[in-house]
């Protein structure tokens, strides 16, 4: 699995809306569309989201969770077994542990909520489109919250082992490099962090991905904090 790519330089973020409530689409339309984001298509279900993108190879969906016919995290769950290079923010008016972990499971690249200033919502969807983790800082705190949390210790303890196990199998490198993914730097930014070519720690990204078994830099984060190795 290696790393999606990312939009060329100077080309506009291309972003589909999939939102059941026409008055939800049209508001994100007026906040995003112009400068260097254009709205592609909209949809109203999952279902119709697949098909969009497709269609149209969006960099990024906006995606609703509540909707008829399929919900975002089960059309999101299916553009990741797709294989997709599109990246999924969830959007939503809640933001329940639940919720929040099912949809990075499913491979969303964001959770936002729909409150998000506009400003923040902007540059939500540039970091997603550069293959950056984008949350609200609610949903970021309790991530961490959970993680941090005494409950199912038995699922915790067990996903800790798988997590060190995985990250035993990367080079000393690569655990450089997926340490610093899980902190949230882009690849220009590790590159200059550890002295290498950004077209290398594109490479070394790819093959974290790849040895980690995840879709994206969210679950390489997830996977370091798990093995313990975030600092």
């Amino acid at each position: 699995m290696s790393e999606p790519s990312t939009p060329t330089a100077g080309a506009p973020v291309r972003v589909v809306l999939v939102d059941d409530d026409p008055l939800v689409r049209a508001g994100l339309r007026m906040l995003l569309h112009g400068g260097d984001i254009e709205i592609v298509a909209e949809g109203d279900d999952g279902r119709v989201a697949q098909r969009l993108v497709e269609e149209h190879r969006p960099d990024v969906v906006l995606m609703d969770v509540r909707m008829p016919v399929m919900d975002g995290v089960t059309a999101t769950q299916r553009l990741t077994d797709s294989g997709t290079a599109t990246r999924v923010i969830v959007l939503t008016t809640f933001d329940s542990d639940d919720m929040v972990v099912s949809a990075l499971r499913a491979g969303a690249q964001g959770f936002l909520l729909k409150d998000t200033p506009p400003g923040d919502l902007v540059a939500a969807v540039r970091r997603a489109a550069r293959g950056e983790p984008a949350l609200s800082p609610s949903v970021a705190a309790q991530l961490m919250a959970r993680v941090a949390a005494p409950e199912e210790v038995d699922d915790e303890q067990a996903a800790a082992e798988e997590a060190r196990a995985a990250f035993a199998e990367l080079t000393e490198r690569e655990q450089d490099v997926a340490r610093a993914v899980a902190r949230g730097l882009s690849n220009a930014e590790i590159a200059a962090e550890l002295y290498l070519g950004v077209a290398t720690v594109k490479t070394h990204v790819g093959r974290v991905f790849n040895k980690l078994g995840v879709a994206n830099r969210v679950h390489v984060a997830r996977m370091v904090q798990d093995a313990g190795e975030a600092h």
